[in-house]
């Protein structure tokens, strides 16, 4: 992905080390305090090896060291942005491929929020032309930016450390102020029950209005995700057009959505 000067992302050296430092988060995530030692008999690697993961990690705001191990920054179950894009790889690309086939040709205006499967879409859109991209989602305006068939609009707003996502009032604006013949939302959650949900209020504020100002809702999500319900509602189910996934989804939810008027899309992740 392209990297404007001045603007630093988080990042792993390697493809193994961030799927440590994954592990690590999540474990960290879902315990509230882990140890060092336990740590290092989960993952098999030496403490010296932590130590420096846990350095850098509190050096990029995703956790707090503690005397002889590690607790959550916050008490959340959002995956930073950088780190996501290594869970269900395959079923995100495919995903995207599905999305892109779905949109129309010729002029035609498509809204994306932020996430690592709508950054997929971004790249399958690329060598599209006569398509406007709208976006509060600063990896997908840099990916795009140096595209000259592609014209981008990118919100303003506060940006969020988690999310890379420019949220509230200035993002909002932006989106109310235009129409798009297609909203794509990255989530954390979608079901019958609960609609398309993340683990932001203001995300989800944001990402609302941009579906208030869509002909066509499309939600898309690898199939950890189908059934699962997190704290804000970006669209209520009657709001969501179509759903993308992938063949791991829960199939009773999925039912569940097709009866609540949404249509679906399975790919088959390769493997």
């Amino acid at each position: 992905m392209a990297q404007a000067t001045g603007l630093r992302l988080p990042h792993a050296s390697s493809a193994k080390r961030a799927d440590r430092m994954l592990a690590v988060l999540k474990s960290v995530n879902a315990r509230g305090a882990v140890s060092l030692a336990d740590l290092a008999g989960e993952l098999q690697v030496s403490a010296a090896t932590l130590r420096r993961d846990l350095a850098d990690m509190e050096d990029q705001g995703l956790l707090i060291r503690t005397h002889g191990g590690a607790r959550p920054q916050a008490l959340h179950d959002e995956v930073p942005v950088h780190l996501r894009d290594l869970e269900a790889r395959e079923a995100k690309h495919r995903i995207a491929l599905r999305a892109a086939e779905l949109i129309p040709s010729g002029p035609y205006a498509v809204a994306l929020t932020g996430g690592t499967t709508t950054a997929e879409i971004a790249k399958a859109l690329s060598r599209r032309t006569q398509l406007t991209i709208i976006t509060n989602a600063l990896t997908i305006a840099l990916e795009l930016a140096a595209r000259p068939t592609t014209k981008v609009i990118l919100t303003g707003g506060v940006v969020r450390s988690t999310s890379f996502e420019a949220v509230g009032v200035l993002a909002e604006n932006t989106f109310k102020a235009v129409n798009v013949g297609t909203a794509i939302l990255g989530v954390d959650g979608i079901s019958a029950e609960g609609g398309a949900t993340t683990h932001d209020e203001v995300e989800a504020r944001t990402n609302n209005a941009m579906v208030e100002h869509a002909q066509r809702v499309m939600v898309v999500a690898d199939g950890s995700k189908v059934g699962r319900i997190t704290f804000a509602q970006m669209a209520e189910t009657r709001q969501v057009d179509v759903l993308i996934t992938d063949t791991t989804a829960d199939a009773v939810a999925l039912d569940a959505l097709r009866a609540a008027g949404v249509t679906v899309h399975l790919v088959e992740p390769r493997r």
